[in-house]
């Protein structure tokens, strides 16, 4: 496999980013990989208005769980077992020093939450979301009360997505109670938004556990030069360097230092003071952005856009985009009785979503010649699905004649290339049209 290149690839990383709510997002937002808070991608000011005449009918969206805590304490076990054998030996840092009290500060403040359950800013983040879709479609909203439309809530039977739905579907009844009796229940349909679990993901799940090409490609990735540069360089911040020369697998360490840095954001109301956990003290940017480079590359070959001359990552997502225009061929033909369909999952999902689709980031697969780098692929976890990611599609009608608009993280996204809008330039796209480029017609 052809070596990377690492300054072309922290080149890389600099320049690839979505439009940014800067003040919602942590410095480096794309050295956090898909464990990145989300903020939405564009002023809502700034959307297109619909053609004269149409009016808003449905809404529907496939919206990842918001920020949450770690899943477990691994990686924070693993570093406090050796910041405290290199304190009781005096090998500590001045900066290590206060490395292992912030660590357990952390842990404590996760654990309080419950792990892999969201944070107050994943709360946060549901909320927000839902008040902006309401801002976005008035009319619908209004529409849905006077002909007493149901609004449907699915998710994949997780306690963060579970948790995630209920928080969204409650803001959204908070800012007009006369929605509340038309929420139903959040139901759980795991063959649709827990696909790479159910049964539709079986091929998918051996790729995973036994595919050699994929083994070998991220072994190589991962085992160069420039990750145990970067191990020792975030391991020497916090031990005196005897120290990090003996730890057995400097990789594995500091790589556990990464993933506490890669959460700390989405635990920020949890930090001292709501400030922030300063994480970022023990990790250059470089090697910030090299090990999330190592994360991204995991992402893209296990759950993106992978190989190319395979489309076994992505295929099982096909259930997913098949409800999206069901729900809305049901809507035309008038046998919906719905106004919205609000759907809550994980990135396991979202990211072959995207890779299916043909959404912006999620084009272009690797080949043996032009494997997967920064400098060469734009594909990035924090853009194409941060924490609370979503994809929404909005609905509208002109006598009979239907048009669909998809926000991606609340962005205008243009459909895939071969899909052709109204106008050159517009986000709205003929439901007909839709049907055709993607094969439905």
């Amino acid at each position: 496999m052809r070596r990377l290149s690492p300054a072309l690839a922290l080149c890389a990383l600099l320049a690839a980013a979505l439009p940014t709510q800067a003040a919602d997002r942590p410095a480096h937002y794309d050295s956090y990989g898909t464990k990145a808070p989300y903020a939405p991608g564009q002023n809502p000011r700034g959307y297109e208005r619909p053609p004269a005449g149409f009016t808003p009918v449905f809404t529907e969206n496939v919206s990842r769980h918001g920020s949450r805590a770690a899943t477990d304490s691994e990686d924070g076990d693993l570093v406090l077992a050796l910041w405290d054998k290199a304190e009781s030996e005096g090998q500590l840092t001045r900066r290590g020093e206060e490395f292992g009290p912030k660590v357990r500060a952390l842990l404590d403040a996760m654990a309080k939450v419950g792990y892999g359950n969201l944070s107050g800013r994943g709360k946060q983040e549901m909320r927000s979301t839902a008040r902006r879709t309401q801002q976005r479609l008035p009319g619908l909203f209004a529409r849905i009360v006077r002909d007493g439309e149901k609004i449907d809530v699915v998710s994949s039977g997780q306690g963060r997505a579970v948790d995630s739905a209920d928080l969204y579907t409650g803001a959204l009844a908070e800012t007009d109670p006369a929605l509340k009796p038309l929420i139903g229940p959040t139901r759980t349909d795991k063959d649709l938004l827990y696909f790479h679990k159910a049964a539709g993901g079986a091929a998918y799940r051996d790729y995973i556990a036994h595919d050699q090409r994929l083994a070998s490609t991220l072994g190589s990735i991962t085992d160069q030069p420039r990750t145990h540069e970067a191990a020792r360089s975030v391991l020497r911040r916090i031990f005196k360097d005897a120290f990090v020369e003996q730890i057995t697998d400097r990789v594995t360490a500091a790589r556990a230092v990464y993933d506490l840095y890669a959460i700390a954001p989405a635990m920020s109301e949890e930090s001292p003071g709501g400030k922030g956990w300063g994480m970022d003290r023990y990790l250059s940017h470089r090697d910030a952005a090299w090990f999330g480079y190592l994360g991204d590359t995991e992402d893209f070959y296990e759950k993106g856009p992978g190989f190319a001359d395979s489309d076994i990552t992505y295929k099982m997502a096909g259930v997913l985009l098949d409800d999206l225009f069901e729900q809305v061929e049901a809507k035309r033909a008038g046998t919906s009785v719905l106004g919205a369909e609000l759907r809550f999952t994980h990135a396991e999902e979202i990211i072959p979503l995207a890779a299916l689709m043909g959404l912006p980031g999620s084009t272009k697969p690797a080949t043996p010649q032009q494997p997967y780098t920064y400098a060469d692929n734009p594909w990035r976890g924090a853009s194409v699905a941060p924490l609370g990611a979503n994809i929404q599609w909005d609905v509208f009608e002109k006598d009979g004649r239907y048009l669909v608009r998809m926000l991606y993280n609340e962005k205008e996204t243009p459909f895939k290339a071969t899909c052709h809008p109204l106008s050159k330039g517009s986000k709205f796209y003929d439901l007909n049209e839709l049907e055709h480029c993607f094969g439905r017609a």
